[in-house]
């Protein structure tokens, strides 16, 4: 079974609002917040975005999928 034709993608999510702010700009944010999950290729061909927690925002925000 070839890798490159698999259902089932590894996709990152990455942090809105720490990219939008500019990570390093206050004493609190140190980075930037990063999930690694799973998606569907036929179910969800366009880009995931979910509300997951942030460490450095403390806060639930919209993380959205990033390329590799």
């Amino acid at each position: 079974m070839a890798k490159g034709k698999d259902v089932r993608l590894r996709v990152i999510l990455e942090c809105t609002a720490c990219v939008r702010n500019g990570a390093n700009k206050s004493k609190r944010s140190m980075g930037i917040s990063r999930y690694i999950t799973q998606k569907n290729r036929q179910n969800t061909p366009n880009r995931l975005e979910l509300r997951k927690f942030c460490r450095y925002c403390s806060k639930h925000t919209i993380h959205g999928e990033i390329k590799k």
